[in-house]
């Protein structure tokens, strides 16, 4: 007597089925048959299929969360999608079909597992289409061989009578006529999504068993180095103590105290050629910190090489307060651009890298803990740049601290595209001359024009859009300022082109 078909051989029917529709979604959204914000209504449906594919992800607790999370992401996705907002769902999602097979540890463990997930995902479909033929060898009626045995007949006899009918009655021959077959390219296009789509999506049903080996025994995140003979450390850190002191007493003399620098350098020149380099040292001091001083080490224990170690990470977090001083004086030249702005962020996590690093020592923490702790504060920082507009925080910016309206970087505000329009709108209010309200008004409507076209199209539509386009129209009114016709063109700052000279004309003979 046949055995009842498992549980698991309807959990794989389940993954297939989900896989099958996430591919049919992604395929009628990238043709425009469904009018629906694509990245957004995507990540939703991926979130809910796989809770509803895989009961492991169900029943798991952290996976739950990893899911709570991605479902966070996606309803950001429908805010405003971006490459970061999808990077962060995908990190969610892909944490939520693991979790339940692996435990999390640490993040650079984890940080490997989802790197071979990326990867094993490529492969992963090919592994599994075996599994299709392998399904039913005690005699099921859904084997592959079973199931094409059993149609061959009714197929290839259906297709011979539609085909006499065809020949015999015109209304089904006109039917038949009137059925257009995709073009080639059509087809291959077709495939292409179908193909990216169901590699992009089977693994997080299906993760391969390769992702075990990260974190085998053995394979810790960090491996223990040689430790350092207490005199060199202690030699190192009064040295580095007296050429760090160096340099944060210059930038107390003249970045701090607003003292007069030297003949020959600007304030500018002195803030933009230390802001990054400085950083750099700062990376490079908490990286000797890690490698060289462990909690459990000898040199750790000694109390003198303790507050050397305190005072030399004091001075490096007061070289990143430069660096971030140095920044602001720099923008407060140059304005204001999304570069700088993830700059200052890098810098903040620059300094908490180094509290973590310190209160690791000094409290005999575990390397795991100190790359948890780290991660987490990166976790937050991109969690929180996905969701504040960078470019309209740096328009917006610009717009306010500008000295007068004609030093500000029209260029660079018109590049930003709709996440300037508000403070475009702002700034045309604000200034004075009609060469320069008609400039400003030049960019503000080509940034209304595109985020107009952005909203009127289903595909491209986002929450952020709709509130922007809103606040927009109600800012500007019924009435909004036209901008002057140009013969030949405008600069990207609005600067309308001169006329082209005018060709010479031979002069008469002599």
């Amino acid at each position: 007597m046949p055995r009842p078909p498992s549980p698991a051989r309807f959990s794989f029917h389940r993954k297939v089925a989900a896989a099958i529709a996430l591919v049919a979604l992604a395929d009628g959204m990238l043709n425009g048959w469904l009018a629906v914000p694509l990245p957004a209504i995507f990540a939703l449906c991926w979130t809910a299929v796989l809770a509803f594919a895989v009961a492991a992800v169900r029943r798991d607790r952290r996976a739950r969360a990893a899911l709570l999370l991605a479902l966070a992401f996606a309803l950001l996705l429908v805010e405003d999608p971006t490459l970061l907002g999808w990077s962060l769902f995908w990190t969610a999602i892909a944490s939520a079909a693991l979790l339940p097979r692996h435990r999390f540890d640490d993040a650079a463990r984890w940080a490997m597992r989802l790197g071979l997930h990326a990867l094993s995902g490529i492969a992963a479909p090919f592994h599994d289409t075996a599994r299709l033929t392998r399904l039913g060898r005690d005699g099921q009626w859904w084997r592959p061989r079973t199931v094409a045995a059993t149609i061959a007949l009714p197929l290839i006899g259906g297709i011979c009578f539609v085909a006499l009918f065809a020949g015999a009655n015109p209304i089904i021959s006109a039917a038949f006529d009137r059925i257009a077959l995709p073009s080639p390219a059509i087809a291959i296009a077709h495939g292409v999504i179908w193909c990216v789509v169901l590699l992009g999506t089977w693994a997080s049903f299906r993760p391969h068993a390769i992702i075990g080996l990260v974190g085998a025994r053995g394979t810790g995140p960090v491996q223990r180095l040689p430790d350092v003979p207490v005199a060199t450390l202690g030699l190192s850190l009064i040295t580095f103590n007296i050429v760090f002191a160096v340099q944060n007493a210059l930038d107390i003399a003249f970045l701090w105290s607003g003292a007069a620098l030297p003949a020959g350098i600007t304030l500018a020149d002195y803030a933009h050629r230390g802001a990054y380099t400085l950083i750099a040292a700062a990376l490079l001091a908490g990286l000797f910190v890690l490698v060289a001083l462990s909690p459990d080490g000898a040199a750790a224990r000694q109390p003198a090489l303790r507050r050397w170690l305190v005072l030399w990470i004091g001075q490096t977090l007061l070289l990143v307060a430069s660096s971030i001083l140095r920044l602001f004086d720099y923008i407060a030249v140059y304005s204001m651009t999304v570069l700088r702005l993830s700059a200052l962020a890098w810098m903040l996590l620059v300094a908490v890298g180094l509290i973590l690093i310190v209160w690791r020592l000094l409290t005999a923490r575990s390397a795991a803990w100190l790359i948890n702790a780290n991660a987490l504060a990166a976790a937050l920082v991109l969690s929180a740049a996905g969701v504040i507009d960078l470019g309209a925080t740096a328009a917006a910016w610009n717009v306010r601290h500008a000295h007068t309206a004609g030093n500000l970087d029209l260029c660079y505000l018109r590049g930003l595209g709709p996440s300037a329009l508000l403070s475009l709108i702002a700034l045309e209010r604000r200034v004075r001359g009609a060469r320069l309200q008609d400039r400003v008004a030049f960019v503000r409507a080509e940034a209304m024009q595109i985020l107009i076209e952005q909203q009127a199209n289903p595909q491209d539509w986002s929450w952020r859009g709709a509130r922007r386009l809103r606040a927009a129209e109600t800012a500007l009114g019924p009435h909004p300022r036209a901008v002057a016709a140009t013969t030949n063109g405008r600069n990207c700052d609005g600067t309308p082109f001169p006329p082209p000279p005018a060709p010479l004309t031979p002069g008469p003979e002599q």
